[in-house]
């Protein structure tokens, strides 16, 4: 997928925008204050959780449409999700060769819109546990209530557990996830 097709289909895809910002906290993710006024690159950069991911964003050439104005929703691996990949996978990714693959990798963890958790959960009452959004890649996430935790199922039956909802950011927001999804 193309950036500038990414950022069309972030843009002018399923926008769906929050209440407001007034509500929203400055949340500390990877030891460091993640700002709701500061982009999704601008917070993400300073979590010590997440260098594998800004670093796989930086090699997809995705810096620049993650700081456009949204709004997105980025489920974001933390690096220990990342080191629980089979060995070989990270290095092999990165590999400028198979940039195309980190691409939809990446694009993935992405939905358009501002989706916070409560709307999340009104989707997963809806679906009686169950929801299902269309990524930027172009697949289909899967979301699980399992008791008072939200769970994401990739196209693979892979899953990944919410562990931190709600970080804000000035063009969208960050739900931190323990796995990798693939398409």
């Amino acid at each position: 997928m193309k950036t500038k097709y990414l950022a069309f289909a972030l843009v002018a895809g399923l926008l769906v925008t929050g209440a407001g910002f007034a509500g929203d906290k400055t949340v500390k993710v990877g030891g460091q204050l993640m700002y709701p006024t500061k982009d999704i690159v601008d917070n993400a950069v300073n979590s010590a959780d997440h260098t594998t991911l800004v670093a796989a964003v930086k090699a997809a050439g995705l810096v620049e449409t993650l700081k456009g104005p949204g709004p997105f929703t980025v489920f974001a691996p933390t690096n220990d999700a990342f080191e629980n990949l089979p060995a070989g996978t990270v290095e092999s990714v990165l590999k400028p060769e198979n940039k195309q693959m980190l691409v939809a990798i990446l694009t993935y963890h992405v939905v358009p819109g501002r989706l916070d958790a409560k709307w999340l959960w009104q989707m997963l009452k809806k679906g009686n546990g169950k929801a299902q959004l269309k990524t930027v890649q172009g697949d289909s996430l899967w979301f699980l209530a399992n008791g008072d935790n939200i769970i994401l199922q990739d196209a693979k039956g892979g899953q990944a557990n919410l562990t931190v909802s709600n970080v804000m950011q000035s063009n969208g927001v960050i739900h931190v996830i323990d796995g990798v999804l693939m398409p």
